[in-house]
């Protein structure tokens, strides 16, 4: 993993998928039936107008004044929570996050790990990690245990066996688990609970992410639908809670607006089913809190894009992104698809990396139409774009840079335009008679015939006309 971003394990994979980002991805059809989301999500916010638009604006500014105020909130939470008999641990990247947690897993002599769903747990491949230690995770979100059964990467951050029909998952019960096909869903989600029942009972610990960490009150957040997270976090003897540091609020006042944003722009319901607020480790029980950098203060330290922090991760942007839809969430190659992933990964891991992301847009603006926080993607993708081009990258050889450079002088200015034309016309009649084809260029020129240059430009044809 030399020279690659610690969160990534086999990190070509990155490099590999985005090559090929606009290519129709194998669970299309499947994406394009379930992203209906975004159709639920509008009945649920017509339900709630006005009130709809006042909670964005309130939720937008609550998250910008909580990111300028990152250090004081977090050490208020730490504070406030550490009062009540939980550990706080921090880690710069998902190396050291990863380490924490294996220590922490040996001095519980933990054999069997519940986990709740987390994004973040999936930027520190942490079930890899804790597999190579001996170390045995499950995970109980339906759709991760769908997916880690599958050995596959989730393809959405809400619903991450999205790309899966019942009866790809009949199937894959029959294979993996030995049950008799069925592809009925309640009969499918039967047994997924029956199987987990018996995980939540062994395992020796639970890991979780967090999706809000309130400051003023030292509360962990965490909102769910199947009630697997609060068996994970509550029935195992130890709890580690992995929180990314952007998700610090200030005030325990704050949290209703979020609830309501989140649960409408990610399901489409009015609430989730299940609010856990855990405010310290349960009488006899261990509680962690390991808070995560792993390249978030690269986003705050550029004053361009530190609004991509304020996502809670509601997946509103990917349902309505129409290259997310076409092309599905592996194609992006990591943790995060869809527009919010094109913005975040190259902050994370890095634009030697993954450069290519944000240019997987059409621009069109519907992700900062549907963004609950009011994060402006569009111009996000735009300035990523601008530093994909100007910073120096392995991505980008001087050849290219020199070429770019030589264009954008060229089109600079009308005479510097015309003589461009006029040298280009004269290259494509020159062309045709060269036995052999220049560089990148010849990847074009040897299956397609050069276009015949036509007689007259227009400029010409206009000169004419006026003299005429």
């Amino acid at each position: 993993m030399s020279g690659e971003h610690p969160a990534i394990h086999g990190a070509p994979f990155l490099k590999e998928k985005t090559r090929g980002l606009y290519e129709p991805s194998p669970e299309f059809a499947a994406l394009g039936r379930a992203t209906e989301y975004s159709s639920k999500r509008n009945r649920a916010i017509t339900d709630a107008i006005p009130c709809f638009q006042e909670w964005r604006e309130a939720a937008h500014q609550i998250k910008r004044y909580a990111l300028a105020n990152l250090d004081k909130l977090l050490a208020q939470f730490e504070q406030n929570i550490s009062a009540r008999g939980a550990t706080v641990l921090w880690a710069q990247d998902a190396a050291e996050a990863n380490r924490h947690v294996l220590a922490i897993a040996r001095q519980h002599n933990v054999q069997s790990v519940v986990k709740a769903k987390s994004m973040l747990t999936e930027e520190m491949e942490l079930n890899h990690v804790l597999a190579e230690a001996g170390i045995r995770p499950v995970e109980t979100d339906l759709g991760e245990f769908i997916v880690q059964l599958a050995g596959q990467r989730p393809v959405h951050i809400v619903t991450p066996a999205l790309h899966l029909s019942a009866q790809d998952v009949g199937r894959l019960f029959a294979e993996k688990l030995g049950e008799p096909f069925s592809a009925e869903h309640a009969h499918l989600t039967a047994i997924a609970r029956r199987r987990l029942r018996e995980e939540y009972l062994r395992a020796e610990m639970g890991i979780s992410g967090c999706n809000f960490a309130v400051a003023q009150s030292g509360t962990l957040v965490q909102i769910e639908n199947e009630g697997n997270a609060g068996l994970s976090t509550a029935t195992p003897p130890v709890h580690v809670a992995l929180v990314g540091i952007e998700k610090v609020l200030p005030r325990i006042d704050d949290l209703p607006v979020f609830l309501n944003l989140l649960a409408r722009s990610g399901t489409g319901q009015k609430l989730t089913s299940y609010t856990h607020l855990i405010h310290g480790p349960a009488p006899g029980r261990k509680l962690y809190v390991i808070f995560l950098d792993n390249g978030r203060t690269n986003v705050l330290g550029d004053p361009a894009a530190w609004q991509s922090l304020y996502c809670i991760r509601c997946g509103a942007c990917l349902n309505v992104c129409p290259v997310y839809r076409r092309v599905g969430g592996w194609s992006y190659g990591w943790v995060y698809p869809g527009p919010i992933g094109a913005v975040l990964t190259p902050h994370l891991v890095g634009m030697d990396q993954a450069g290519a992301l944000p240019f997987a847009s059409s621009l069109c603006g519907a992700c900062s139409e549907v963004c609950p926080l009011k994060i402006d993607l569009a111009h996000q993708l735009v300035h990523l774009r601008q530093r994909a081009v100007t910073e120096p990258s392995p991505m980008h050889s001087w050849v290219e840079r020199l070429t770019w450079n030589l264009w954008a002088w060229a089109m600079g200015g009308p005479r510097r335009y015309g003589l461009a034309m006029r040298a280009v016309r004269w290259g494509i009649r020159l062309a045709r008679f060269l036995p052999w084809h220049p560089g990148k260029l010849g990847a074009w020129t040897r299956g397609r015939e050069l276009p015949r240059v036509p007689g007259d430009t227009f400029r010409s044809w206009w000169r004419k006309r006026e003299k005429e």
